[in-house]
């Protein structure tokens, strides 16, 4: 698929506009009262979004071109169904609507039908490997997730293979250069509450270990859901510097921890 190709479906990727968080905001206020162009203006605004989320599909074997107006549909649907009252950055919540409509796409298109049984197992080995992760701190290995599953390892491995690509926690899935999205911004976890983590991995110790601007980038950037640029504007630095800092923070934590 030649992903890297200027012109897609008729557009010219390489002068694709880019938003600042300040247009998006005007644009999202002048769509809800019903304004089409802003709407134009919003989504043409985020088609590098859209792009950046179909490389991950680069080796499927389909054509970027579908790809992306497939891509689109989905960014079309996280606009008609984003809420502004939630406080979230809307590339962080339109992000798995773009790559669930492209997953269904590409499941619906698949001449492999993957069995019921496997697709089963690879979802429970994806939920067991969060919980480990969660609980131990560092990504299972294959053998471990065989085990705690009461599987075998080629078979486990034949499951996840079947359903998804193995990606690292802290992969980018996008960066417009006012805020960066992460795999570990996609998961959300319901159980184990940020009070649950402070009882069971004592995180309040730890925090006290870390400087005091330090301290407030973590507390600002996983406990109050703030961006890397909100944060940068608060504290009156840069987001590089934010970025810097809060990969310094977490280092020391997971050695405290």
């Amino acid at each position: 698929m030649l992903i890297n190709k200027v012109e897609l479906c008729g557009v010219n990727t390489a002068k694709l506009p880019v938003l600042s968080a300040d247009e998006k905001k005007k644009l999202f206020e002048k769509i809800l009262q019903g304004d089409n162009s802003a709407r134009e203006e919003f989504i043409q605004g985020n088609l590098r979004l859209v792009l950046s989320v179909i490389q991950r599909f680069n080796n499927r074997g389909e054509p970027a071109d579908d790809l992306f107006q497939v891509g689109c549909i989905g960014l079309i649907k996280a606009i008609d169904n984003f809420d502004v009252t939630q406080e979230v950055q809307f590339s962080t919540y339109a992000v798995p609507m773009i790559i669930g409509e492209v997953r269904r796409y590409l499941r619906d298109n698949n001449a492999i039908r993957v069995s019921r049984s496997l697709r089963d197992l690879a979802y429970k080995a994806m939920q067991k490997r969060e919980e480990l992760f969660n609980a131990n701190n560092k990504e299972p290995t294959i053998n471990e997730l065989a085990k705690e599953l009461g599987v075998e390892r080629e078979e486990l491995a034949m499951a996840i293979d079947s359903v998804q690509d193995t990606v690292s926690m802290f992969e980018p899935i996008f960066q417009d250069g006012t805020d960066t999205v992460c795999v570990m911004d996609q998961i959300h976890d319901n159980v184990n509450t940020h009070n649950a983590w402070e009882q069971t991995i004592t995180i309040n110790e730890a925090m006290k270990k870390l400087p005091e601007r330090e301290q407030m980038i973590i507390n600002l950037r996983f406990f109050e859901g703030r961006t890397q640029t909100e944060i940068a504007e608060e504290i009156g630095i840069s987001q590089a510097q934010i970025s810097r800092l809060e990969k310094n923070a977490l280092k020391h934590l997971r050695k405290y921890v």
